[in-house]
């Protein structure tokens, strides 16, 4: 799609509107309940970010990941992460072939959208693996560099659960993600949908909505959204507050905070306040729509100090009191 096809920005937000209302209704086809989950994955799509899911097993993770790459029109891969993945399994490897030369066999991570399953119980080696191809959109080997999809997603899932026998990602390489997206069991009443529409012979076919091509146009709308000093001035406060013992440091965060949040956790606010802004026909965001995404960006950025385990205070309850400063 170029950007012909729209004979003003205005226009090309109008049609973002359009497509958001269309994707949703085609994974709600599928998906029970879990909006606010769906609304967040869409939005660091088109914010060219990554995402971690953390949720129980059974809240259909996988499903939506599979899901949102068919509406998307995108190549999906599933990674299972087990302690014995090497990264030569997820990037690939090298053989000899039938000529007696090295030919490289791409691994499952050349694909648009990737879904790395329980990213937490595979090595630190191989995490890295996958953390450099995030950041670089391309992997080395064997003196060569292999440039990957585009776009190129990752969207990780981590259960909370057990820690026995899991390696938890460093702060630095969680980083990475642009949100840490929370999935909470279904209500009653989605739960007696799920059960309604996974127990019988019924197949629900999703419509490809949109193509790569269409993606990659609305990312570079996004970045030109533009956003006014006031709210880019509130987004890097409200990074800057949940730095302990620095100046503009909330009280809280001095008392219960260990380590804050960086620079990228500002630049992934003002991306996503634009988005936010795009999907919801604003042509320009608003304080409110920094605070709409900055629990999925700071909440995996912030580390508790003992005094917060010890009173048991939560991370997004701190980010709640930082919203109301």
């Amino acid at each position: 799609m170029s950007e012909l096809n729209f004979k003003s920005e205005v226009e090309a937000v109008d049609a973002l509107v359009t497509k958001y209302k269309a994707l949703n209704a085609e994974i709600g086809k599928v998906i029970v309940g879990q909006e606010e989950v769906v609304k967040n994955v869409l939005i660091s799509i088109f914010s060219n970010g990554h995402c971690l899911l953390v949720g129980v097993p059974g809240l259909a993770k996988t499903l939506l990941v599979n899901t949102i790459s068919q509406v998307l029109g995108l190549t999906f891969n599933r990674i299972q992460f087990t302690p014995d993945l090497m990264p030569s399994d997820i990037i690939g490897s090298e053989i000899l072939d039938e000529t007696r030369n090295f030919k490289f066999i791409k691994g499952p991570l050349f694909s648009n959208l990737i879904l790395a399953d329980e990213i937490n119980r595979t090595p630190p080696k191989t995490q890295s693996a996958l953390l450099e191809a995030m950041q670089e959109k391309s992997i080395t080997t064997g003196g060569k560099t292999y440039p990957l999809g585009n776009p190129f997603f990752v969207l990780a899932t981590q259960n909370p659960i057990e820690q026995e026998g899991t390696y938890p990602l460093p702060e630095a390489q969680l980083d990475r993600f642009m949100f840490n997206i929370w999935l909470d069991y279904p209500t009653f009443e989605e739960e007696v949908a799920v059960v309604k529409a996974t127990t019988t012979e019924a197949k629900f076919q999703v419509n490809k909505i949109m193509s790569a091509e269409e993606i990659i146009y609305f990312q570079q709308l996004i970045r030109k959204i533009p956003i006014t000093d006031n709210v880019l001035n509130y987004a890097v406060k409200l990074a800057s507050s949940t730095r302990p013992n620095t100046p503009m440091a909330h009280d809280i965060v001095n008392q219960y905070i260990g380590w804050g949040a960086g620079p990228r956790a500002s630049q992934f606010l003002v991306l996503g306040a634009k988005c936010h802004a795009a999907i919801n026909g604003k042509y320009a965001p608003d304080i409110e729509d920094v605070k709409a995404v900055s629990k999925a960006i700071l909440r995996h950025r912030m580390v508790k100090n003992y005094k917060a385990e010890a009173e048991g205070l939560s991370i997004d309850a701190i980010i709640e009191k930082l919203l109301e400063a």
